[in-house]
């Protein structure tokens, strides 16, 4: 006999499913490379890949995207606090589809791999200098937290476009009939 309990997730339950799967793989890849990066990487000679389009260069960044406040570690620290919390208290109640779980599930991943080098790595705890070593030619040094960050904001930006776009061809559509049914 079947309970609620023991159905397989339907609905809400597969979304967030799926938000919680991605967070997790996401929280791993991150930590992973991270830990990877700081064992095998030589900051002084940094492997290049992809014919040089890649480096696999070693830094300990202090501040944000392109090493922007670097004296503010801690503000960066509790931003980020801030909208984890933001996003398990006001966001994931709201995920109702699978697309929405996993788009939430890469942000919260990419928040969360950044704040835990915030929080666990030296110089000192809120402070700690976040691990980046992907390198690309005239661009900021990156990881697999800033990944998640930027493909989520891109498919939110997305979304919202598509969503936009569907609503004024829907709008379009209303006037249209509209008009045919006025002749």
């Amino acid at each position: 006999m079947e309970t609620a309990a023991t159905t397989p997730a339907t609905g809400r339950g597969r979304a967030v499913v799926t938000l919680v799967s991605v967070f997790l793989l996401g929280l791993l890849l991150d930590q992973g490379s991270k830990i990877l990066a700081v064992r095998e990487l030589d900051p002084q000679n940094p492997p290049a890949l992809l014919g040089g389009l890649l480096h696999l260069k070693l830094i300990r960044n202090p501040g944000a995207a392109f090493s922007m406040g670097t004296s503010v570690t801690i503000v960066f620290t509790l931003l980020a606090m801030a909208a984890l919390v933001f996003c398990v208290v006001w966001l994931v109640p709201k995920v109702t589809t699978r697309a929405q779980g996993f788009v939430l599930g890469m942000a919260m991943a990419g928040i969360a791999g950044n704040l835990i080098d915030r929080i666990a790595r030296g110089p000192a705890p809120l402070r700690g200098h976040v691990v980046d070593f992907f390198a690309v030619p005239h661009f900021a040094i990156f990881n697999v937290a800033d990944i998640f960050l930027t493909l989520a904001a891109a498919l939110v930006i997305l979304w919202t476009v598509r969503e936009s776009l569907l609503e004024r061809c829907d709008d379009k559509a209303l006037e249209d009939t509209g008009r045919a049914a006025k002749d």
